[in-house]
């Protein structure tokens, strides 16, 4: 939706620019180049990407990402009159990377994205030296991905990159500070492929600097006037000067804090069966997902055990409750996480992952047993700030 809007801003500048041109007289056509550089925000669904590239179920939640970079382009156009060019170019949005983990394993992935641009420009005049612009037009983008993982979060290929044509559209003011230099201030929008056939928005905002060639300044047209006899005018004695008024202070809008992270762990994979010590592959999940969020600082975290249906509510919620202590205790020690407030609860049999009628039967046999697995776990939900 907000590129349809981007859009339809660019062709609304562009259309003004085509109503407006008979308005104003013709400027001699020339050529131009320039260079831009801004940043880049990339809107690229990373949760898309990992399930293109490992399959969906992989049970990887995302940890954090990096959506900013710098960008620039180089490009060069052809100015026809003052309200239209064509412009192509060269541009490079930099690289996004973001890392994702499972009980079973860990990935990281980046981004990153260049190619070639050719636009239509419409220009509507609001001074002798300002202007507004709107751009649209087509991109041609090569997106280079690059994977590590670890365990079941190990890709097949570590190295995928698409090709692919695409929308390109923006808007933006331009200043003439002299017929051989213009500067610019643009928001433009590219729409890229994630390699795996997944699109999303990046978006950049910029400055450019763009130097015409050959441009000459406009000579302006000299138009007598009569004189005209004005009789003198008393003036008025002055009006005593006003006292400003001391401007309010500034409200200072604390930042809002990152959302939690949830991330659930097998119990089956962290304890023996009805026991409520951690087994070697329980200390090796939690050490992985204690190193993996060593960029946060965590101020709050949640632990909750929680029981399949097996068994007495009584037994399920004393057995939930001593997971959910023991893992409590083992992050505790973690160098990554001390000095956070580390809350232990016990939900039993209450919080179930399987639906009702999924998993029929009451005797703990093997198949039963399986089909109640994702309700053995523990929930871990970390509140933190960077």
């Amino acid at each position: 939706m907000k590129t349809h809007h981007l859009t339809r801003l660019a062709c609304l500048t562009t259309l003004a620019a085509a109503m407006a041109g008979s308005a104003h007289a013709q400027e001699a056509n020339y050529y131009y180049f320039g260079l831009s550089a801004g940043q880049s925000h990339s809107q690229l669904s990373e949760t898309d990407t990992t399930n293109s590239l490992l399959g969906t179920g992989n049970g990887a939640s995302v940890l954090g990402n990096e959506q900013q970079d710098t960008a620039y382009k180089i490009f060069g156009g052809y100015q026809f009159n003052r309200n239209f060019a064509i412009e192509g170019g060269y541009f490079n949005l930099g690289k996004f990377s973001y890392r994702a983990a499972s009980p079973t394993g860990t990935l990281n992935g980046t981004y990153e994205v260049d190619g070639l641009n050719l636009d239509l420009i419409g220009t509507l005049p609001l001074s002798e030296r300002f202007s507004a612009f709107g751009r649209i037009g087509a991109q041609y983008a090569n997106t280079r991905d690059s994977f590590s993982g670890t365990g079941s979060l190990t890709p097949a290929d570590r190295n995928p990159s698409k090709r692919d044509t695409n929308l390109k559209v923006g808007v933006g003011l331009q200043y003439d500070i002299s017929p051989s230099m213009q500067l610019r201030g643009e928001a433009e929008r590219y729409r890229i492929n994630d390699a795996f056939d997944n699109r999303g928005d990046v978006n950049v905002f910029s400055l450019s600097l763009v130097f015409p060639i050959g441009r000459k300044a406009a000579t302006p047209v000299a138009v007598a006037t009569p004189a005209v006899y004005v009789a003198p005018v008393v003036q008025p004695m002055p009006e005593p000067m006003p006292v400003a008024k001391a401007a309010p202070a500034p409200v200072v809008v604390p930042m809002a804090p990152p959302p939690p992270t949830r991330v659930q762990l097998s119990a089956d994979s962290m304890f023996g069966f009805d026991k409520a010590v951690i087994g070697p592959n329980g200390k090796t999940t939690l050490d992985t997902f204690a190193k993996d969020t060593a960029g946060v600082k965590f101020d709050a975290i949640s632990v909750e055990g929680n029981a399949d249906r097996l068994g007495s509510a009584a037994y399920n919620d004393k057995l939930s409750l001593q997971r959910a202590e023991a893992v409590k205790a083992y992050l505790a020690t973690t160098p990554q996480l001390q000095g956070a407030t580390i809350n232990a609860s016990g939900k039993g049999e209450s919080n179930p992952m399987t639906k009702p009628g999924e998993c029929v039967g009451t005797k703990p046999t093997k198949a039963l047993l399986t089909c109640l697995q994702p309700d053995r776990r523990v929930d871990v939900e970390m509140t933190g700030v960077r």
